[in-house]
């Protein structure tokens, strides 16, 4: 399994690549400087000062990180991650639901540091000419969007990919960043039709590369080092004297995020990872399909790179339930009520950070606590994809389609129904055999349609513990071939 991220270094091109990076003056950051940044140059720092969050600069690179600060521009690094507890009040069982925030990444979302972890892998090993290649992006929104964003960072030629029915927002920002734009036919869910352009374009252009997260084990490996331990930080933080980390759940998405999960499965070996989907999809817990509204997580197969085995259980959240906790968090009336329930400001300005993705996966959260009948003790910790930044436009068309202003019995109803009133009910605890019926489900998508491996397909169920423990100790190997890098183009001692 030495290939799992090929790091099979072209000395040829890599020479000409590092005169490329040169040229544009950019360091790369390990992934060591993104879990710790005080591991970070302190001259990069000081160029971070005067530079924005979202600004197209290459030094933002070192900005991929869950600790920044929670401001706008010239901030720096929090101790801890940005994230927000929710409070009985709101979540109605007695279990700490910790969330951690992606809002203050660059480009909004944590997906710029699953797209950093595909391209730059071939960058630092030769395997991709910026001067030649196009990398090719495809999504369903926010990978799409971080991955235009690295590649203009890295000096490189963009096309992202993404369906047509994704939030106005998405399509804007792109066009500011993204050497070409293809819209698919569809929504959220049709991740199959993203998948024919990435072969047409393949068929049709000799120099493209194709960074599909979903199959992409550098998007895993990002989250198993960086997201699982700034999760891990917060559960120390927060734990106290009895406090103990009852489960990780997560919406499948790409399953890169899921990565976090295995890092911390492998530091707290009792706690469960559930993995949420969409109930109008349900294709985890029961071969399902359908459209949905949950944006951020497409779905209609397994990702290739979700470690099923590791699974212990699939929660499906209604996309109604979704955008009734994305609206009761969002507009103003629901932030109203919430102050009447006796929430703090400073816990309603954090509910800002939650996107219609994150409201998923405080639900599965919420879900699982009921299931399991957890206490005051249990934590169950998540992440907040992006920010409801990204869904303004999705607000104004739910006060078109109702026909009214948001008012505060509209708060009371969603709170009461589509967060208080969640039951455990389209849930399933997952057996050895409910595990592979879902593993199998891989051979269509990647062996049949991909033209994947079918040796490491039955390499990630058979020999398991080799597959997935050799991914996991890459991380390494993957920052000294950074470092490599960046003495080569020697850019870190001039600045």
């Amino acid at each position: 399994m030495s290939n799992l991220i090929n790091l099979t270094i072209n000395e040829e091109q890599l020479k000409k690549t590092v005169q490329s990076v040169k040229e544009r003056n950019v360091v790369i950051p390990t992934m060591a400087q993104m879990k710790d940044p005080d591991k970070i140059p302190a001259k990069i720092k000081e160029k971070l000062k005067t530079t924005g969050l979202w600004d197209v600069d290459p030094i933002n690179l070192f900005r991929i990180s869950w600790r920044n600060q929670p401001v706008k521009e010239g901030g720096l690094f929090n101790a801890l991650p940005n994230y927000v507890e929710i409070p009985p009040e709101i979540s109605g069982v007695k279990a700490r639901i910790i969330a951690m925030a992606g809002k203050y990444f660059p480009t909004g979302a944590h997906k710029v540091g699953a797209s950093f972890a595909c391209l730059v892998p071939r960058l630092v090993t030769g395997q991709f000419d910026p001067k030649y290649h196009e990398a090719v992006w495809p999504s369903t929104g926010n990978y799409c969007r971080g991955g235009a964003y690295n590649s203009a960072l890295l000096g490189c030629k963009s096309i992202a990919i993404l369906p047509e029915n994704m939030s106005r927002e998405r399509f804007e920002w792109l066009k500011t960043v993204a050497g070409e734009i293809i819209a698919t036919p569809g929504c959220e869910s049709n991740v199959k039709e993203i998948y024919d352009k990435t072969w047409e374009l393949r068929r049709t252009r000799d120099n493209v590369v194709i960074f599909n997260q979903f199959g992409e084990l550098g998007n895993h490996l990002w989250h198993y080092e960086v997201t699982g331990n700034a999760m891990h930080d917060i559960i120390k933080a927060e734990a106290g004297a009895n406090g103990r980390l009852a489960g990780v759940c997560l919406t499948s998405g790409s399953a890169g995020t899921l990565g976090s999960a295995d890092y911390l499965k492998d530091q707290f070996p009792k706690a469960k990872i559930a993995v949420g989907e969409a109930l109008q999809c349900p294709t985890l817990l029961n071969n399902g399909f359908g459209d949905h509204r949950i944006e951020g997580i497409g779905d209609k197969h397994i990702p290739w790179i979700h470690n099923v085995k590791n699974t212990d259980m699939v929660i499906a959240i209604d996309d109604n339930d979704s955008l009734g906790m994305f609206r009761l968090f969002n507009e103003p009336a629901g932030q109203d009520y919430l102050r009447e329930q006796g929430i703090s400001e400073e816990v309603i300005t954090k509910l800002t950070w939650v996107g219609i993705s994150g409201a998923a996966n405080i639900l599965s959260c919420i879900k699982f606590a009921k299931y399991y009948e957890l206490t005051e003790d249990d934590i169950v910790i998540t992440v907040l994809t992006d920010s409801a930044e990204m869904y303004q436009s999705r607000l104004q068309e739910m006060e078109e389609e109702r026909g009214q202003v948001y008012n505060p019995l509209n708060a009371a109803i969603d709170h009461n129904r589509n967060v208080l009133g969640v039951r455990t009910d389209s849930m399933e605890e997952l057996t050895y055999q409910s595990k592979k019926r879902i593993h199998n489900l891989k051979y269509y998508t990647w062996i049949e349609q991909q033209e994947y491996d079918l040796d490491e397909l039955n390499a990630q169920w058979y020999d398991y513990d080799n597959y997935w423990g050799k991914l996991h100790q890459m991380g390494p190997e993957l920052d000294k071939l950074i470092e490599e890098f960046n003495e080569k183009t020697g850019i870190a001692e001039k600045l």
